[in-house]
């Protein structure tokens, strides 16, 4: 039996106006779960006798569950209802958030943190995948709205440990976790059909291999476009601070800057609704992987280097939501695929930083301007390929991934 997208004969869409803001609460939920665990290192380290690395482990650990919950939920996704995936999420979050808040040692901390990941790559997956199909000719909007959502999160986590101090950290989580286990009761505008006559994907061993071959490219080629993405906006955010100190500004400002970042990343995918209900997902991913280059050019010069980075979080912003509506038109069939591209970005997310840490160690701290705008060229060059390959796609989009 699977799990199919349903249209409801009133309005055709999948999710009921409440359901749709409960959701939004649920993407700021988990911004904010996310964002919690580099405020709470002061208090983690006092109350378990950590090192910074071994604080940090928490965060790595909610990434590492994140990942292993889109490929879990993806694999089970055919077998549950949308709502039975939410909702398993949103538990999965609640126990997650209560564990790392009452963890009698630094262990089952982690435990918890790997738990709360696993409902945070639920929620993550689901509301993303669900929110590309659910809305018709509005989902990219909807998406962008939807992800928005999560930038506010990230501004309120930090917000609310200093509010209540590093040492009592843990309130922060349980109010998480309480969060979350309310938010279960908001999923039943959550629409679902089980249809025995749903159209299934054809097995990869009955496609033609043109067929596969093409479907194969255009993923890679979405693959590869969502990691360079997330590549830039990780490592602009980890390394902004350091490289504007470093050419001249003093740490408050370098601080404020980066602050500025992430919060034009929130208001561009707020602003990118109208456009996106008079342009092409194409079209637009085009322009900002432009501006995305330009804006990293411009970090060369140090009068212009913090609007830059602003500019930068302003054009990349609509990347990610944007994207999806785009994969599922030209892999229609494919459901993994959504879920493999989510999967790519946590993977650019985490990798990025280091990586571009190894270059710095090479090349100096004066290279992040030129490593960035590698990056984000390598993106347009990707974003380019990826028109050509689906405009040219209509004797093989009928197949399945």
């Amino acid at each position: 039996m699977t799990d199919t997208v349903v249209k409801s004969p009133a309005d055709g869409r999948l999710f009921t106006r409440p359901a749709a803001a409960a959701s939004c609460v649920g993407f700021v939920l988990i911004g904010m779960l996310q964002a919690l665990y580099g405020p709470a290192v002061p208090g983690l380290r006092e109350e378990y006798g950590l090192t910074p690395s071994g604080a940090g482990l928490g965060l790595s650990l909610h990434f590492a569950g994140g990942l292993a919950g889109v490929l879990a939920f993806n694999a089970i996704h055919a077998r549950i209802s949308n709502r039975a995936l939410v909702v398993a999420s949103y538990g999965l979050m609640a126990a997650g958030g209560a564990g790392f808040a009452l963890a009698p040692n630094w262990p089952v901390a982690l435990a918890a943190a790997f738990l709360g990941g696993l409902g945070f790559g639920g929620i993550d997956y689901g509301l993303n995948q669900l929110f590309a199909v659910g809305f018709g000719e509005r989902s990219t909007a909807m998406l962008n709205v939807l992800n928005a959502h999560f930038g506010i999160g990230a501004v309120l986590g930090p917000a609310v440990v200093a509010w209540l101090g590093p040492d009592d950290y843990a309130y922060a989580f349980a109010g998480c976790a309480v969060l979350a286990a309310a938010l279960t009761l908001t999923t039943n505008g959550i629409r679902t059909r089980t249809a025995a006559g749903a159209p299934s994907e054809a097995a990869p061993s009955e496609a033609e291999p043109s067929v596969k071959l093409g479907v194969s490219r255009v993923l890679v080629g979405f693959v590869a476009l969502y990691i360079l993405n997330v590549a830039v906006e990780a490592g602009a955010g980890g390394w902004e601070p350091t490289h504007l100190e470093t050419i001249g500004y003093g740490a408050t400002v370098a601080a404020s800057a980066t602050s500025v970042y992430w919060l034009m990343m929130t208001a561009g995918r707020f602003l990118v609704v109208p456009i996106t209900l008079r342009y092409s997902p194409e079209r637009i991913l085009t322009v900002c992987a432009a501006g995305m280059t330009v804006c990293l050019l411009l970090t060369l010069f140090k009068g212009a280097a913090p609007l830059a980075y602003a500019g930068l979080g302003l054009f990349i912003a609509p990347v990610f939501p944007t994207g999806l509506p785009w994969l599922n038109r030209a892999l229609p069939q494919s459901r993994r695929a959504g879920a493999w591209v989510i999967a790519a970005s946590m993977l650019g997310g985490v990798a990025a930083p280091p990586l571009l840490g190894l270059g710095i160690e090479v090349s100096g701290i004066h290279a992040v301007p030129w490593l960035l705008t590698a990056l984000s060229a390598a993106s347009l060059v990707a974003t380019v390929r990826l028109i050509r390959l689906t405009r040219t796609s209509g004797s093989w989009r009928s197949g399945a991934a």
